[in-house]
């Protein structure tokens, strides 16, 4: 009896597959770059863009000594199994941090992960297409945006522009104007001054705002849950607290 041939194509094909699915079987995580890179960029203005499409983000107020720089490390880990290596950038346009991944292929799997360090007395905008954002000790304007990621912000006092459309968004500051919305999750804001205007909204999700013992202008609105409001309310109160969720319990309350 003749033996029977497999075509060495077979084989081939065979060996890709298994590599495809070794290459599922793990993620990459930002966190196992051991060896993270640095980078400064002169910033002249008083106003920086972080722009970023796909990583982590942690935005620090740095000290002054600075000196007009933004300092950036990098952390990143990757590969594509058929494809182009991944690559990395970053660069400063303006006023405007770039920070870019490209990771295409069959099997391609990539993490990135940015900490900028921002000079005091610069406002800041974040506009991030898919990660989390974490900031803090800014008393500058702070406006951050993010496709896909939860935001948090802490010990800051400057007014607060907070936007994700899924995620959760917390904040734990002293400002005395925030906004805070997203079309997917919760919304949890603890505010150590008494603030002047707090706007928060989630299209799914609970939403509770933490305040100062003071007397408040309070409106509330959910599509299904219930609303808890215990601080003390006055109409003509000069300071607003809006709280609304399509689906959700609202939470007001004074801290203890």
């Amino acid at each position: 009896m003749a033996a029977r041939t497999v075509p060495v194509r077979a084989f081939a094909a065979a060996g890709v597959v298994a590599v495809l699915v070794a290459g599922l079987s793990a993620c990459a995580s930002a966190s196992d770059d051991k060896a993270p890179e640095h980078r400064s960029f002169a910033l002249d203005g008083r106003t920086l863009t972080v722009d970023s499409d796909d990583s982590a983000l942690e935005i620090v107020a740095a000290d002054e000594h600075t000196s007009g720089k933004v300092q950036v490390t990098r952390w990143f880990k990757g590969s594509v199994v058929v494809g182009s290596e991944p690559e990395v950038t970053w660069k400063m346009e303006d006023d405007r941090l770039v920070l870019r991944m490209d990771c295409s292929g069959v099997v391609a799997d990539c993490a990135a992960r940015h900490r900028v360090e921002v000079p005091r007395g610069v406002a800041v905008k974040v506009r991030d297409g898919d990660g989390s954002v974490r900031a803090r000790g800014f008393r500058d304007a702070l406006d951050i945006r993010t496709r896909d990621g939860s935001v948090r912000v802490t010990d800051s006092t400057g007014p607060l522009e907070l936007r994700t459309a899924d995620g959760s968004v917390r904040a734990e500051v002293s400002s005395r104007r925030v906004s805070a919305h997203t079309n997917d999750g919760s919304v949890r804001l603890e505010l150590g001054t008494v603030p002047d205007l707090v706007e928060s909204r989630s299209g799914d999700g609970s939403v509770s705002i933490t305040l100062p013992r003071a007397t408040y202008k309070v409106a509330t609105s959910t599509g299904d849950g219930a609303v808890d409001v215990s601080v003390p309310r006055d109409d003509s109160s000069a300071h607003v607290v809006n709280a609304r969720t399509g689906d959700g319990k609202v939470t007001v309350r004074t801290a203890n």
